[in-house]
């Protein structure tokens, strides 16, 4: 029998890590259910929900080409549709969506409040920083010009 991506097999649980367990499926194949892939819910310990030679349904999510084979039990449930989770597309009201967004959404700050602060454009940033700098150098001037000379005050 070919594994494939996609299947849904029954297979037997032949060892347990502390980052998964291997399980056994048929003909001597072994694949791997990752600790992510055990449960929908947090999986500190993986004895927790698995023993040895437990009987599970498993999907296979990915065969390597050096023959490794990726399992999940918890995709090989069947979910009803009100448990299983909407796919998130981009948001309409967000800055930066790619359809533009709603009028007037555009200039929000990072609480979400309206702001009428336009974001400078790189050469404003740059004179405002060359600015600021010229203006700390001479503050730093100013200061320690007096502290060079030796004993005494300053010299004039």
């Amino acid at each position: 029998m070919t594994i494939e991506v996609g299947i849904k097999l029954e297979g037997k649980v032949t060892g347990i890590t502390h980052f998964g367990a291997f399980v056994d499926l048929s003909g001597g194949v072994t694949g791997l259910v990752h600790i992510s892939e055990i449960a929908d819910n947090y999986v500190k310990d993986v004895n927790d929900h698995l023993k040895i030679d437990d009987v599970v349904t498993v999907k296979v999510i990915n065969v390597d080409k050096d023959g490794k084979i990726g399992l999940s039990i918890k995709q090989a449930v069947d979910k009803p549709a009100s448990e299983q989770r909407p796919q998130r597309g981009p948001r309409p009201d967000r800055p930066g969506s790619r359809d533009g967004g709603k009028p007037g959404f555009g200039n929000r700050d990072r609480g979400g409040r309206k702001s009428s602060y336009n974001a400078p454009s790189f050469e404003d940033k740059m004179s405002r920083f060359l600015k600021d700098s010229e203006e700390r150098i001479s503050s730093l001037k100013k200061n320690t010009e007096g502290k060079r000379g030796g004993r005494g005050a300053r010299r004039m």
